[in-house]
């Protein structure tokens, strides 16, 4: 026993020294080093978690269901999907998960995901947006999914866009010119205020949100619409169609159905996906409407 004793009081003495002596540089920067390990290990963790926790939380649809051609589902009515949710998710994701995973009979448009060809306009929570521009993270739940108002709905969230197209079609939606360049390969110039002057109206995706959201479209079937007002605006404004062709679209436009029944609501300009001045457009083709017809003598 009394060999053990000394020893023990010569080992703490030798480890109260080294507690004494101040840490070297070296063991500074190990510290610090394992310090922000740690940060980054923590962060990490809490990544993943909300990612777990996101990926377990899940989005309810209510989805407006309809199909003539089959009985027992020709009274319309609002199904309810339960799909889960991931970041980045939009209403377009969720409808395809639920027609994938719970009924493959759930119809609906859409083509690129990339708000470019504008085949899945809907009416969400309200507001006709497109599907796959829309993020579920910025909607209030349950996610209420609708076909476009004054629309005939063909089946589901699919409408029939045959008079939307006829509208846009009554325009004439194309370039039309009388003077074409000297040369065969000299492309047809334009200058670059008038190319800015028209570059919204060509952004026009055709989704036919606009004509959804106008109140005055639901209630006259001829009103050209703002989206065929706008296509027309865009090639009107445009210099390189002949004054010829621009008194015709005029002539069109100032028709009793075309711009003067537009009532300035602002409704198509705050629904179009693509942040086209709409009603701006239209209330300059009023002008020069106006002016067309002013006479001097």
């Amino acid at each position: 026993m009394s060999t053990q004793i000394p020893k023990q009081t010569e080992e703490s003495t030798e480890t109260e020294t080294e507690a004494a002596e101040p840490a070297s540089k070296g063991d500074e920067r190990r510290a610090e080093k394992r310090r922000r390990a740690a940060e980054r290990r923590e962060q990490r963790q809490a990544e993943e978690a909300e990612k777990a926790a996101a990926d377990e939380s899940t989005v309810e649809l209510k989805v407006f269901r309809y199909d003539p051609q089959v009985e027992g589902k020709q009274e319309p009515r609002f199904d309810t999907f339960h799909v889960p949710f991931t970041k980045g998710m939009t209403v377009l994701d969720a409808l395809m998960y639920a027609r994938d995973t719970y009924d493959s009979s759930l119809t609906f448009r859409h083509s690129c995901r990339q708000a470019v060809c504008g085949s899945d306009a809907m009416f969400v929570n309200g507001g006709q947006k497109l599907a796959c521009k829309t993020q579920i993270s910025e909607l209030e739940q349950p996610v209420r999914v609708e076909p476009l108002p004054h629309a005939e709905v063909r089946k589901d969230l699919v409408v029939d866009m045959e008079h939307f197209y006829d509208q846009m079609e009554s325009v004439e939606p194309y370039f039309q010119t009388n003077e074409y360049p000297d040369g065969e390969l000299e492309e047809q110039r334009q200058d670059r205020e008038n190319r800015e002057k028209i570059k919204m109206s060509t952004r026009c995706i055709w989704c036919g949100a606009c004509m959804s959201s106008c109140n005055v479209a639901a209630g006259d079937n001829e009103y050209l619409g703002p989206a065929a007002i706008n296509k027309a605006y865009r090639f009107a404004m445009d210099e390189r169609e002949g004054e010829e062709i621009k008194q015709k679209r005029l002539e069109i436009i100032e028709q009793e159905h075309g711009v003067w029944r537009c009532q300035t609501q602002f409704s198509c300009t705050e629904v179009c996906p693509k942040d086209i001045p709409l009603t701006e457009h239209i209330q300059e083709l009023k002008r020069e409407a106006v002016k067309n017809n002013l006479k001097f003598w």
